[in-house]
């Protein structure tokens, strides 16, 4: 029950989250940042995050595939690098409590962004919408977003909707320069009529949203 339009080309996101070991966190992210160019070998790392705020002790990635046999072959590739195995994976497996991933969609009307500077925050809001699909909610939801743009406060870097995982689920990034300025934009936009019209209309085919603040990662393309 997951209808309605994506983007023409056979490019896809995989959104990888891995839940680590309260006591393992510094640990986990040192050994990203001395071991992690080996993966970025592979293939296009989008982003690599932790939370700060709305969840603990987890990281979140996107990974960028031409397709699915593109993704195939890189697994296979990962799967016989002696180096990325030895140095990386059989170290951080013990740190982990949990992974978990998906395959996602950028909307059809929704191109990768990049922030304008480095040095911000990125909240990374999960929907969960009814089933339907885009053709039942994706107007409405499309308008929602554009209200929240449309009053400047913060940038949008991505919006993305599943087609492997949790259907009907999506997912937006969104840049701000710090969390008091990303505070102050939510209560102007909360004032701001526009915004108001936007989201309740949306909100007529929402089941659950939550969020998370997440900070980048020294290996992260986005900064």
């Amino acid at each position: 029950l997951a209808t309605g339009p994506r983007q023409n080309d056979s490019i896809f996101y995989e959104i990888r989250t891995y839940d680590i070991k309260p006591s393992k966190m510094k640990e986990f992210v040192e050994m990203v940042n001395k071991y992690f160019h080996l993966r970025t070998a592979h293939s296009e790392l989008v982003g690599f995050w932790s939370a700060e705020l709305g969840a603990m002790n987890k990281v979140v990635h996107v990974w960028k595939y031409e397709n699915f046999a593109h993704r195939t072959a890189v697994r296979h590739a990962l799967a016989n690098d002696n180096d990325w195995q030895g140095k990386f994976i059989s170290a951080a497996l013990p740190l982990m409590e949990r992974q978990h991933n998906e395959v996602a969609y950028l909307v059809p009307w929704c191109q990768l962004g990049k922030p304008p500077k480095e040095g911000g925050i990125y909240e990374w809001v999960t929907f969960q919408m009814k089933p339907g699909g885009p053709a039942l909610w994706g107007e409405a939801f499309r308008a929602a977003i554009n209200a929240h743009i449309n009053t400047g406060y913060t940038k949008l870097i991505g919006v993305f909707h599943t087609e492997y995982g949790l259907l009907n689920t999506v997912h937006v990034i969104w840049w701000n320069e710090s969390p008091d300025h990303r505070a102050a934009g939510r209560h102007s936009a909360h004032e701001d009529a526009r915004v108001v019209a936007a989201v309740r209309d949306s909100v007529r085919f929402l089941e659950s949203q939550k969020n998370m603040l997440l900070i980048p990662l020294q290996c992260s393309p986005l900064k």
